[in-house]
């Protein structure tokens, strides 16, 4: 079935500019580059369904008319307030989503999209919360999932989407050998990718939609999130920006992002004041769902945080855990990846970026449910 553009949106390159039909069944350029979707106008209060008791009250944001979505309940997850220092803080509580993390934002609204267009079976290269996600959509939509993952993998990590029917590969080799492998498949096989399909994006912007409405129609000062690919940084640029065309908020909040110090490509660059990928050491980190060292999305992620005027640290280890036993002694259980952003709330508030009097949203991604083992030796 043909998805209904809204207005005139398409893909687009924006390394290039080249532009492709939005009816398309793509996941790239023609040269392989990424893809967004073209800048969209927002929408205003009176636009959001608040019949629908999940992030799909947002839909009229969305770029094409989704007619059945492939919906668990996913959004509209709690924001709670908590001491954090010398500040007040509020924690957006991203593992109430049905799989245990946000990525459930992107991949109901691609699987929604792949869906109505007959799509019925995927590949995806996950081993952690990605791969869990597009398990458990794809098996609520009746789409059969092969997941691929390094050999290494451990069991308790694919447990998740085996448990959803999905159909798990071990690839021998590293993470990169899994993705080769992936887009090597992709020749026959639809590739769902949570780090490549434009309308996963479409889905985590609701993130910006959500924060926007539970303060009232009005933005925060600063969102703290983590990055691995960045499409919590993705997704709230463009949310946020989407809002800002639309008249219903007067500026962008600073997007301030971490990054575990094992694992820094995106702050390396950073810090250099380039778009491109420099040198940096890289070893094993307890956040692991940020191992990424070769970003999809790369320049793009670093554009959205300077636009938003924001900032990037990079967190030791020993900090993170920290983290992670404070959040859990307020009550709040969050997995080491998730928890790095808390760890950067002390940095940022020392440069400034984080200030007296502000609203300050920290994005917490995923449970510490989904780091079993990793909590075991943390509390254990």
């Amino acid at each position: 079935m043909r998805a209904e553009p809204r207005a005139e949106a398409h893909y687009v390159d924006e390394r290039s500019g080249t532009t492709y039909s939005i009816d398309d069944p793509r996941w790239c350029g023609d040269d392989g580059a990424p893809l967004t979707v073209s800048a969209l106008p927002g929408i205003t209060r009176e636009q959001v369904d608040t019949g629908a008791r999940s992030l799909w009250r947002y839909r009229a944001a969305l770029p094409v008319r989704i007619d059945a979505p492939v919906s668990l309940g996913e959004g509209c997850t709690p924001l709670v307030e908590k001491d954090w220092g010398e500040d007040r803080i509020l924690f957006k509580l991203e593992w109430f989503s049905p799989t245990g993390s946000f990525k459930d934002r992107g991949t109901s609204v691609m699987i929604s999209l792949l869906a109505q267009r007959g799509v019925r079976e995927v590949i995806e290269d996950s081993s952690g919360n990605g791969g869990a996600s597009v398990s458990a959509y794809c098996a609520a939509a009746g789409i059969r999932a092969r997941i691929l993952a390094p050999a290494t993998t451990s069991p308790a990590k694919i447990l998740q989407s085996r448990a959803y029917g999905a159909e798990v590969e071990l690839v021998p080799g590293d993470r990169d050998a899994t993705a080769a492998e992936a887009l090597r498949q992709s020749a026959h096989t639809y590739y769902a990718s949570h780090n490549w399909h434009p309308f996963f994006l479409q889905g985590t912007k609701t993130l910006a939609y959500e924060l926007w409405e539970d303060l009232g129609f009005t933005a925060p000062d600063a969102v703290v999130t983590v990055a691995g690919a960045g499409s919590t940084v993705l997704g709230c640029d463009l949310g946020f920006s989407e809002l800002l065309a639309a008249g219903q908020i007067a500026r962008r909040p600073r997007l301030l992002v971490a990054q575990p110090a094992h694992c820094a490509p995106l702050h390396a660059a950073f810090r250099a004041g380039t778009e491109t990928p420099v040198p940096f050491d890289h070893a094993p980190t307890i956040a692991e769902g940020t191992a990424i060292r070769e970003p999809v999305r790369f320049p793009e992620v670093l554009r959205a945080i300077r636009r938003s005027d924001g900032d990037m640290a990079a967190i030791p280890e020993d900090e993170i855990a920290a983290a992670v036993r404070r959040l859990a002694a307020m009550g709040l259980y969050a997995e080491p990846t998730s928890a790095t952003a808390a760890a950067a709330i002390e940095v940022f508030r020392a440069r400034g970026a984080i200030r007296p009097g502000e609203t300050t949203v920290v994005l917490l991604t995923g449970s510490g449910l989904k780091a079993a083992p990793t909590m075991t030796e943390l509390f254990g």
